[in-house]
């Protein structure tokens, strides 16, 4: 008989079938392809037998939310400590100093011009050995574990969320948010509208998912959005390359038989991985002779794997597209008419919250990585010459841990300091040359607990800061606007006699020179996503924004940081707040032929010469119809330098492709060139962007909220804050006798009808048990109606805190506003046992 004829025959038998497979070798090493294995085992299965089959793969952990095997499952974590103990840096000393020639290396590379590929194979050294000095801090910091396994039991049980399509099987990388899920994600998303939209007075977008493929190649996603992949020659199965490599080495590692000069060869070829060429790294496929993980087959040569979703638009298909693989690029191109709005003004920002898409090849790690997900995305557009930000003093003391890519490069920790001292420096040397408008601003906010620049009277230093400003400060810059009237009211000659040597703004200040934080608007919104974070739950010790390195920047972006929070499975970016300079902008300007500018007022007006196309309108009109404006509109658009493209091809060629219009020299007869003058000028905006990935902020606020009760490790629950908690309030009626249901109705429409979402639990389980259930999915209050409550006047109930289980008696009719209060923050619960007695027993039990 054969393997699938017993098979069906047990099936036939016992109903069910569970089949464990002893898997060894390339299919236990390879852990993150199980589940495509176990699938396609599971349907030759059913093709076999109808009858439910269960397949189990031995020494394969349980799924997740499992209960068995818990204590293989604590996670070590590592918290942000502002000091460590002076032994243990005595320990990290040797990798520190490791980290820092390294961080040197790379530096003197980058100083004199050396190839690209030396500078990447160096970075990634540095990298390596920051990892190493990461491990041995985790490894001496004080324990902290987190037990993953329980908390995604109580995730599935409560159906925070659950993977995709689970009763086919499931769909790696895609998830389904239930009830609890829902409504946590919305208030977190309320929150963020508050916080963002509402304060900082953003407009706001909704734009197409189904994105234009012109759209998304002037982005550049087109043809840089892709990772490497290569595919098993028969099943057609694909493997992301680098991960491929990565495991097929770990595998030699593991082996005895390989030698030590081949394990150097190995360790040195995964170090420099991340920086290698598809072709670098298909020459060693092909070297090492790698299979496919699965089935042992050949592999295809390496190709490039777009992670857009491709799609075509209408019934044709001749319009080609993409599902939107972020939602920035929807405000892009709307950019005129949001400037429009603004009334032609600028800073001005728009924010945008929708679901973007993207096809990974291999996604894992939960919620981290997946093909469908959330985006909260915000445009700050402003003058590329002045990016301070008129809020930025409201945000200034705001104290971060920031880890600089300097601090990276040179082995050292995360530092905790002001936004303002990350962006302006400290004392004098953030005034630089007070030549800026950041410069000026650092001025005022130095002023602000001082009369003078030093000491309590004027003195030259005053006097050397007052020529170096060009002009008054504004009038907003309250501090720096009284300290320049007040020295004005000084004569020449009077402030010749100031005491102190004299000398120039740089002897005084150093110089120019640039904060960790390149501008204020893009230190604003760092501090202001630090206060969002942790009002709706982050922990402040797990925590930290990471600077990005030169080669992780994109070629454009000014600067570039990542609120980073610390999870069981790292440090993981849950957001990016990114200076993307006009880089955008100036690619849809060129992409659309649509300028995407605003006009600056100049200081005085000034000659331009200017090489224009001279259409005849008829012989346009004639050939492109309803299209005829968009082409003029086009000429009228281009630059000198491409005006001058299209004269030489109209010339050489006849023809001319513009924006996909071709154009010939009938229609464009000559060009001229002429002298103007103007009084404004052309500027691309530049763009801060801060983008929040909602579901990785959802993931971290779960691990950050999760708790275990001290008396009774089978009780755990979400510590969430009452702000974002899915239900506000349970009403739990301790009898469900008639005479407890009015007073029972009456709480839970009293509290409904402040917009609180309410749930009753009537049923009949112990009290105890009813709030272990609440405190499951983070109900952070509960009302008792008990039998004082029935019996007693006036009517009284309990009121009970999630996380500290105190509870106080109040009267009945304080509850629904004392609970709306409580939720929205603007009371806190001390304020309620301060207020009322605490709550020990009941008077009276029938």
């Amino acid at each position: 008989m054969s393997t699938w004829q017993e098979v069906r025959a047990c099936a036939g038998v016992c109903g069910r079938v569970v089949l464990t497979l002893n898997l060894t070798g390339r299919h236990m090493r390879n852990l993150w392809s199980l589940s495509t294995f176990s699938r396609s085992v599971l349907n030759q299965l059913r093709r076999c037998s109808p009858q439910l089959v269960q397949i189990r793969c031995k020494g394969e952990e349980p799924g997740w939310g499992s209960k068995k095997h818990i204590a293989k499952r604590r996670i070590q974590l590592q918290t942000l400590q502002d000091t460590m103990d002076p032994q243990v840096e005595q320990q990290l000393a040797p990798l520190r100093a490791r980290c820092k020639d390294q961080g040197d290396i790379v530096r003197q590379l980058k100083e004199s011009g050396a190839p690209e590929v030396d500078v990447k194979r160096e970075v990634q050294e540095l990298k390596n050995r920051k990892k190493e000095l990461e491990d041995m801090i985790l490894s001496l910091s004080p324990t902290d574990t987190f037990d993953r396994a329980k908390m995604n039991d109580l995730i599935k049980r409560r159906f925070f969320y659950d993977i995709s399509f689970a009763i086919y099987g499931g769909i790696t990388g895609q998830y389904d948010f239930g009830p609890m899920g829902c409504d946590l994600v919305d208030n977190m998303l309320a929150e963020w509208q508050k916080h963002f939209v509402i304060q900082e007075r953003m407009l706001k977008v909704n734009c197409s998912i189904l994105t234009s493929e012109v759209v998304l190649k002037a982005s550049g996603h087109v043809d840089k959005f892709a990772d490497y992949m290569v595919k098993d020659v028969k099943t057609g199965e694909c493997f992301r390359l680098d991960h491929l490599i990565k495991q097929h080495f770990e595998k030699k590692l593991s082996e005895k038989k390989t030698s030590q000069e081949e394990r150097e060869t190995i360790n040195r070829k995964i170090t420099l991985l991340d920086g290698m060429t598809m072709e670098e790294m298909d020459r060693i496929v092909k070297q090492y002779d790698m299979k496919s993980p699965l089935t042992g087959n050949d592999l295809s040569d390496a190709m490039e794997f777009n992670l857009m979703f491709p799609i075509y638009i209408g019934p044709s298909g001749n319009l080609k597209g993409y599902l939107r693989p972020e939602t920035a690029q929807g405000i892009f191109v709307n950019f005129k008419r949001l400037l429009e709005y603004n009334q032609g003004k600028l800073p001005f920002a728009c924010a945008q919250v929708g679901n973007a898409y993207r096809n990974e090849i291999s996604p894992r790690s939960g919620l981290l990585r997946v093909r469908e997900f959330t985006m909260a995305e915000i445009e700050h557009f402003c003058d590329p010459d002045d990016k301070t930000h008129n809020k930025f003093d409201q945000v200034a003391n705001t104290e971060m841990m920031l880890y600089s890519a300097c601090a990276q490069m040179d082995g050292e920790s995360p530092r905790k300091m002001t936004i303002s001292e990350a962006v302006r420096g400290l004392g004098l040397p953030s005034l630089g040359l007070l030549s800026t408008p950041m410069e000026v601003g650092a001025l005022d906010f130095f002023l602000r607990d001082r009369s003078y620049i030093l000491g309590h009277e004027p003195s030259q230093a005053d006097v050397t800061v007052y020529k170096a400003l060009e002009q008054p400060p504004p009038k907003h810059l309250v501090h720096a606007s009284r300290w320049y009237h007040h020295l004005g009211s000084f004569t020449h000659n009077e402030r010749l006699d100031f005491r102190g040597e004299r000398s120039s703004i740089e002897q005084l200040t150093g110089g120019r020179q640039k904060g960790l934080v390149a501008n204020e608007t893009l230190g604003y919104y760092m501090a202001r996503i630090q206060q969002y974070l942790l009002k709706i739950g982050i922990n402040p010790k797990k925590l930290r924004f990471r600077q990005h390195l030169n080669n992780e920047m994109a070629h454009y972006a000014c600067d570039c940081w990542d609120a980073e929070c610390l999870t069981s499975y790292g440090w993981i970016e849950c957001v990016g707040c990114a200076d993307r300079s006009a880089y955008d902008l100036s690619q849809h300007t060129k992409g659309s032929g649509v300028k995407l500018c605003i006009e600056r007022p100049l200081k005085e007006p000034k000659m331009v010469e200017s090489f224009i196309a001279v259409p005849d309108k008829g012989a346009i009109g004639k050939a492109f119809k309803k299209d005829a404006k968009a082409v003029q509109e086009a000429l009228a658009a281009l630059s000198n330098e491409d005006a001058e493209k299209m004269d030489k091809a109209l010339t050489e060629t006849g023809e001319y492709d513009l924006n996909g219009y071709k154009l010939t020299r009938a229609m464009i007869p000559s060009f001229k060139r002429e002298q103007k003058k103007v009084h404004v000028e052309e500027v691309i905006p530049s763009v801060i962007e801060p983008s929040f990935g909602i579901g990785r902020v959802f993931y971290s606020l779960l691990e950050h909220s999760f708790r275990v009760r001290e008396d009774d490790d089978k009780r755990t629950f979400f510590s969430l804050p009452a702000v974002v908690a899915p239900i506000k309030v349970s009403v739990l009626p301790l009898s469900n006798k008639q005479e407890f249901v009015p007073f029972t109705t009456k709480l839970a429409d009293a509290l409904t009808e402040l917009n609180l979402l309410v749930r009753v639990d009537d049923s009949t389980g112990s009290i105890g048990r009813r709030y272990a259930r609440t405190d499951e999915i983070a109900i952070p209050f509960g009302v008792t109606v008990d039998f004082d409550t029935v019996n007693n006047v006036p009517h009284t109930v309990t009121l009970r805190e999630r996380d500290s289980t105190e509870q106080v008696r109040i009267p009945i009719d304080d509850v629904p506003l004392t609970v709306k209060k409580l939720a929205d923050g603007k009371i806190q619960w001390k304020e309620v046992t301060d207020k009322w007695p605490r709550f020990i027993a009941q008077e009276t039990t029938k």
